[in-house]
């Protein structure tokens, strides 16, 4: 049985009655771990990528069709609230009805909330199962050894263990007693149980606790589609205009949409909205975060009043009090843990805040939906926000309503102080809290919360110079800069890129830092994919430039630098199709990332320049490797660029791969002498699709042309377009003047003009002028073997006329 909320014991609904496939990939996306999840969300959100592997949950440790590999260790990773604890679930449930692996003897499911409760003490493995399974006493270590056992340990982002895999002691006896830890790191390494498999959920940041030499398989758990989205507020209730409503209102907030990814945020989401509409409430309806989340307090503890109501025991202003008290030590709590990293509290967590969750929950209604309580081990009671971003929304309350007063400060001191704190966070665990704490900032969120919280005063000026502040910084962070302005209601950062983007006459508009940020986002946000991205057209400083860089993930073309963001974007951007970037120093490091991106099989790239980029040894061999591996770039332009000989010849290496298809490539001034023309000619003998090579403004010499010849000579010229044409039934018209090709090849393209497929009606093979002979005639030719293949060639009935020159 599962619920959504807190709901009381024995009042869930059966897993199976309404359990919705989850969207789970193979692979870990790149940033996930530097970045905050609701960033997460709204980049996955947009992104399409065309590779993505789906996964049942019942076959995580299935290989994919074509693979032959053993998985035993797999970490799936996903954000709060996004299905994890559902997907493990799932997959218990149906091996225990018979339905699914079959092959396994034994699920194990542990989590780490309670692995969290023995952390100071010791057992052996045996004995750590038997204690959590009472049911497997008759367990023994030879049944162990010859069994197929799947260990699931469930939420490692909640673990208080400091996995240490290089120090540890190394445990192989499944009846050897250490500490929990140390049972942990000897599983995953496969010291302990080898043939067990194991199966390993958490949030993408805690996910690197674990080697990535140690895992078989990473995955992740997307949650719900946008089609998914509406099937869950459609499931919700059977008043079809409701529902209409509020999908209407979540599609107009693209915040509120993005967030709806999560299942838990549309329970939140469905709990406000159908509480508003439905009691005809007066007023907007919440579109920022935090609007929704003052929203969602406020009905919890409207419902509890209406349910004292009745009850008569305490005055409304009793319960008020209450309320307030218990938001003050819940805001204390979550503020104090959230710094640490902390989810999941036990009881000497909630005494540190003087907090007693058995009255609390009696007589407030704050604690009621948003705080649960489980029983786990040994029936002792773990504690925790329903979502991580309530606990983020409470720890800024508790600093909006007490901080500042405690710390003297005015309001734009106070929020310029928090947000430097949390811009120096690695993660950015700390971005929703402070996205919160500008939202509520505003007299008007405060008022929605007057009744919970003593109401300070935030004056109009002090608002004022809190949003100049914020549009002075200048981080790395700055699209969350935006949506604080966002929660602040200052739309001018928002109108002003509106107009930009309508104007005809954009290079002549200037714009500032914050703004290019603004743009960049709005544009990665955008439905329409942006045509062509250059960064040289917008009048803006070198800071602001590079703020634009992110905007590569939705373009079609782009002209711009910064390597790391660029490769970012050819690994989930599809619509990519041209890339510049010439005239950029880039760093070894810097076109390494770059070829990393271009070998990605989800990059579609087609044209790259790189002229004038300072090019090294080095960037030669990454880029061949990335010409072995791409199948779609059929431009390269490296001119200007000192390559020299041995430049060429790595690059020559990536040419002659049959994956490459390479048409157009440029080497002018690239100081290119004789040696590299003997490097390109074998390509040329290789590389059937080069059409065109630019070697203008290199000291080539006679000799060096001569080398090139010999390529453009190749028998295996002939050989590959033989094969090539032969399966094209739509072409009727062949140039191959001015070759040398001798007799070999004229009869591997005579066997094309056999071809049951063949539709040629044109030939030309012309040194001079050309002479247009009927069918029926032959040619004179240097050698008589040709000239006997051009006569089966006539042969053909629909071979008129062709060409040839004397």
């Amino acid at each position: 049985f599962v619920t959504e909320g807190t709901a009381a014991a024995g009042s869930g609904t059966p897993l199976n009655r309404i359990y919705t496939e989850l969207y789970i990939t193979q692979g870990r996306r790149e940033g996930v771990n530097t970045q905050h999840e609701v960033w997460q969300l709204e980049t996955t959100s947009k992104m399409e990528t065309l590779h993505d592997t789906p996964i049942r949950c019942q076959d995580i440790f299935k290989p994919l069709p074509g693979q032959d590999t053993h998985i035993r260790v797999v970490v799936t990773q996903g954000v709060a609230g996004i299905g994890k604890t559902f997907s493990v679930q799932k997959f218990t449930l149906d091996w225990a009805e018979g339905l699914e692996n079959q092959h396994v003897s034994l699920v194990v499911l542990l989590s780490f909330r309670e692995l969290n409760l023995i952390k100071d003490e010791r057992y052996s493995l045996l004995q750590l199962l038997r204690v959590f399974h009472p049911t497997l006493q008759t367990v023994t270590a030879e049944k162990l050894a010859v069994c197929k056992v799947v260990f699931i340990f469930d939420g490692l982002d909640e673990s208080r263990f400091l996995l240490d895999f290089q120090n540890n002691e190394v445990v192989s006896d499944v009846t050897q007693t250490s500490s929990v830890d140390v049972l942990l790191t000897n599983l995953i390494k496969g010291n302990l149980l080898p043939s067990a498999l194991l199966w390993i959920t958490s949030r993408p940041a805690a996910a690197n606790q674990i080697p990535h030499t140690c895992v078989d398989r990473v995955t992740e758990v997307r949650g719900f589609t946008d089609l998914q989205k509406e099937e869950y507020f459609r499931r919700r209730s059977s008043d079809e205009e409701l529902c209409n409503r509020i999908i209407s209102h979540i599609k107009a907030s693209r915040s509120l949409h993005i967030m709806c990814h999560i299942p838990v945020f549309c329970w939140i989401t469905a709990t406000v909205l159908e509480h508003m509409l439905a009691t005809d409430q007066r007023g907007e309806l919440p579109k920022s975060l935090t609007d929704m989340y003052s929203h969602f307090l406020l009905v919890q503890t409207q419902r509890k009043k209406h349910k004292y109501d009745e009850r008569h025991d305490r005055s409304q202003q009793e319960l008020m009090e209450t309320d307030r008290e218990v938001l003050l030590k819940l805001g204390r709590l979550a503020f104090e843990h959230l710094e640490k990293g902390n989810l999941m509290f036990y009881q000497e967590d909630l005494e540190e805040c003087g907090l007693d969750v058995r009255e609390a929950s009696v007589y407030s209604g704050v604690c009621t939906e948003i705080f649960k309580t489980e029983c786990v081990l040994f029936q002792r009671k773990v504690y925790s926000f329903v979502h991580l971003s309530i606990q983020e929304f409470l720890a800024a309350t508790l600093e909006t309503f007490l901080g500042k007063d405690d710390n003297g400060q005015s309001l734009d001191a106070f929020l310029k102080r928090v947000m430097s704190k949390s811009l120096k966070s690695n993660n950015g665990h700390l971005d929703l809290f402070v996205r919160f704490l500008h939202g509520l900032s505003l007299e008007s969120n405060q008022r929605l919360l007057g009744g919970l919280l003593v109401q300070t005063e935030s004056r109009a000026e002090d608002i004022q110079k809190a949003i100049k502040n914020l549009k002075e910084i200048n981080p790395d962070q700055s699209i969350n800069i935006f949506h604080c302005l966002m929660e602040m209601n200052d739309l001018s950062v928002h109108q002003d890129i509106q107009e930009f983007l309508k104007s005809e006459n954009r290079s002549e508009k200037s714009l500032s830092a914050i703004k290019c940020s603004a743009l960049a986002y709005m544009l990665q946000m955008s439905e329409e994919v942006l045509d062509v991205l250059d960064l040289k057209t917008h009048r803006t400083s070198v800071e602001g430039r590079r703020r634009l860089i992110p905007a590569v993930r939705n373009c079609r073309k782009a002209r711009l630098t910064h390597c790391e963001v660029v490769a970012s974007a050819l690994t989930s951007n599809p619509h990519l199709t041209e890339l510049d970037l010439s005239e950029n120093k880039l760093q070894d490091s810097e076109v390494k990332l770059l070829s990393a991106g271009l070998e990605s099989p989800n990059c579609r790239l087609e044209t790259l320049r790189m002229s004038r980029c300072w090019f090294s040894l080095s960037s030669c061999v990454s880029l061949a490797s990335a010409l072995k591996s791409n199948p779609h770039l059929t431009e390269l332009d490296l001119s200007e660029n000192k390559l020299q000989d041995s430049g060429v010849k790595l690059l020559s290496a990536g040419l002659e791969s049959p994956n490459c298809r390479l048409k157009t490539l440029r080497l002018r001034f690239c100081r290119l002498s004789e040696s590299s023309c003997a490097s390109l000619a074998w390509a040329l003998k290789s590389n059937p699709h080069l059409t065109e090579l630019d070697l203008s403004h290199n000291n080539l010499q006679d000799s060096g042309v001569k080398l090139l010849s010999a390529g453009l000579e190749s028998l295996n010229c002939c050989a590959s377009l033989a094969s090539a044409l032969k399966s094209n039934p739509h072409l009727t018209e062949l140039d191959l003047s001015e070759n040398k090709l001798q007799d070999p090849g004229v009869k591997l393209l005579s066997d094309l003009v056999e071809s049951p497929n063949c539709r040629l009606k044109t030939l030309s093979c012309r040194k001079h002028p050309s002479v247009h002979v009927g069918r029926s005639k032959l040619c004179r030719m240097t050698q008589q073997s040709s000239c006997l293949q051009m006569a089966a060639w006539t042969a053909m009935i629909h071979l008129v006329p062709f060409k040839l020159g004397f």
